[in-house]
């Protein structure tokens, strides 16, 4: 389905009619006053700006039909909360709800499940990083993220990764002219892939021979993707202890691999 044209139950979106400000106003008094039924006009009014919404998030998905679906649902929550005494037009204030509908929806369905507190970072550092661009002019430096969200350059890098498209190892990354060479002949990596196992296995006895504490927060940090703070409240301890413990943790890792 094109991202240009979305088809709901037999209608065509682009030709739907947009309502004025004017007309809104009306119909929220009506609604206020016990009129439900110009609920549904209401929606149908503004179906065009959740399209609109849709396509300036640039969102890229197999199935715009169900971005536009979510985006009504955010259109609805708006719709319900929506009071006249706020001053502002209603599309001021329905479009961060249905932005916010949509993206929660691709965050909660993204193939690969990402933990809810590295995505946490992820949009901070978004958020962040155009705020100061829009205000300064330039990018924000990795060190000024890490002073402001408290967080180290490894948690940055993570959370940005989380929010690239996945790849799939059968991608052609060249051709020419002859047999196509995927991603995956690509991967291995022939001159360790001998002392592969060795590697593993030598690494495991040294997680395992870690104490419980510092298992659990390489564990807690790396896999399920906690902050230091986070874990330091879990285990009652601070956070200095934490750090000084995933270093010390890091630093024995670090001597079987070389």
């Amino acid at each position: 389905m094109s991202q240009y044209k979305v088809e709901i139950s037999g209608i065509n979106t682009n030709d739907l009619k947009a309502l004025t400000n004017e007309k809104m106003n009306e119909l929220f008094k009506l609604l206020k006053n016990g009129k439900q039924e110009v609920r549904d006009y209401i929606v149908e009014g503004n179906l065009k700006l959740v399209l609109s919404i849709i396509r300036k998030m640039n969102v890229r998905s197999d199935n715009m039909d169900d971005l536009f679906q979510i985006g009504c649902i955010g259109l609805l929550k708006a719709i319900d909360n929506f009071d006249l005494s706020y001053n502002v037009k209603f599309s001021t204030y329905a479009v961060p709800m249905i932005m916010g509908e949509i993206r929660r929806y691709i965050r909660d369905n993204n193939q690969i499940r990402i933990s809810r507190s590295v995505k946490d970072i992820a949009f901070k550092i978004v958020k962040m990083k155009e705020e100061f661009y829009s205000k300064n002019g330039y990018e924000m430096s990795t060190k000024e993220l890490e002073e402001k969200l408290n967080v180290s350059q490894y948690e940055i890098a993570n959370a940005l990764e989380s929010l690239k498209d996945p790849i799939s190892i059968f991608e052609p990354i060249y051709n020419d002219g002859g047999d196509t060479i995927l991603l995956y002949d690509q991967i291995e990596d022939k001159k360790s892939s001998k002392n592969e196992l060795s590697s593993k296995l030598a690494l495991e006895k040294a997680i395992n021979d870690l104490d419980k504490r510092e298992n659990f927060i390489l564990n807690q940090r790396y896999i399920v993707g906690k902050t230091q703070m986070e874990i330091a409240k879990e285990l009652d301890i601070s956070q200095a202890q934490v750090s000084r413990l995933e270093k010390g943790a890091i630093k024995q890792l670090q001597k079987v691999l070389k």
